[in-house]
């Protein structure tokens, strides 16, 4: 059947009707057994235990992520595998949220009792107030919807929404509950944008290998050698253990263009005192900021003792993600 591109709109948009329609309708209605759900995860002394079958099932896994990724410790279990073995993960301490449409499915008509028995608290999440799940359970989160998005009112599409918009409110909550920050955020995420830019420090980033030096009385043949051996076009002039200034390969072409027998010059003749510092155990995103504000390359990183520990190259911020 050939569809023409405004039918194809139509109907997409339509879908997108009906289940926005059906989830205003559903946030409009929660009350008390939504706080009593909050509150019991919020509180909850074991792990969040989420269960689910069938489409239900990938709605449970999503919410098991949300919530470990936001300050709940949460485990999905398998309706059908519940039954052949592995209810083992369910604790007495823990709170069991079952996500079930019908709530009279096989499965969690067999599961229902044994949840509510071996836990501290069942919260059932159906779309049947009426079913098997809702007897046993201590709150019900209701999710009933009017019909489905599917034409033949068949396939799991607006019921699906609700249960999953369901557990996004209740995760949201808990953070709040929690007082759950973007910096705790940034914790559970280590590898991603956020938690580089909150978490990661100068030292986590910069090649520690790459650390130039010469020291006041180099000779400029000592210079160049420093120069070249690196990678990063700079080095660092040491006074013991302190850094006196640097020099660049611009400094190095500055002198070449100014001296015609350069062979006699050392280094604290052509150095640039007092250059851009940071310390190692600092934001690497406040190295990004102060690269950029001051527009050059390079850092020269120090310890809190002001000793010299290396270079920080803008190209290895980029290189791990680290951007304003």
């Amino acid at each position: 059947m050939g569809l023409k591109n405004q039918e194809i709109i139509q109907i997409a948009q339509s879908v997108f009707d009906d289940e926005v329609k059906e989830l205003l309708q559903i946030g409009q209605n929660l009350g008390d057994e939504f706080c009593h759900a909050a509150e019991l995860l919020n509180f909850v002394k074991g792990k969040v235990v989420v269960v689910g079958v069938g489409k239900s099932a990938h709605i449970a896994n999503k919410l098991v992520a949300t919530f470990n990724s936001t300050g709940t410790p949460s485990q999905f279990l398998h309706a059908t595998e519940a039954i052949h073995g592995d209810l083992g993960l369910l604790g007495q301490d823990d709170v069991v949220i079952c996500i079930s449409k019908s709530g009279n499915s096989q499965e969690i008509k067999d599961l229902a009792p044994i949840l509510k028995r071996n836990s501290s608290a069942l919260i059932a999440m159906t779309g049947n107030l009426q079913s098997d799940l809702v007897k046993h359970a201590d709150v019900v989160l209701n999710t009933t919807v009017s019909r489905e998005a599917c034409p033949n009112n068949l396939a799991p599409t607006s019921s699906t929404t609700a249960q999953l918009v369901m557990g996004d409110a209740l995760a949201v909550v808990l953070m709040k509950m929690k007082n759950f920050t973007s910096q705790d955020f940034a914790k559970y995420h280590p590898g991603g944008a956020l938690g580089k830019r909150l978490l990661w420090s100068v030292s986590d980033v910069m090649d520690s290998f790459q650390r130039p030096l010469v020291n006041p009385n180099s000779t400029i043949y000592e210079v160049i050698d420093s120069l070249t051996s690196g990678r990063n076009g700079i080095t660092v002039v040491l006074d013991g253990e302190k850094v006196q200034g640097v020099i660049t390969d611009g400094d190095l072409r500055r002198m070449l263009q100014k001296h015609q027998d350069y062979s006699g010059l050392l280094a604290k003749d052509i150095l640039s005192s007092n250059p851009k510092i940071i310390y190692k155990d600092e934001k690497a995103v406040d190295a990004f900021h102060k690269l950029r504000d001051y527009n050059i390359g390079q850092l020269v990183v120090v310890d809190r003792d002001e000793k010299y520990f290396g270079i920080l190259d803008l190209h290895a911020l980029i290189k791990h993600g680290i951007e304003a």
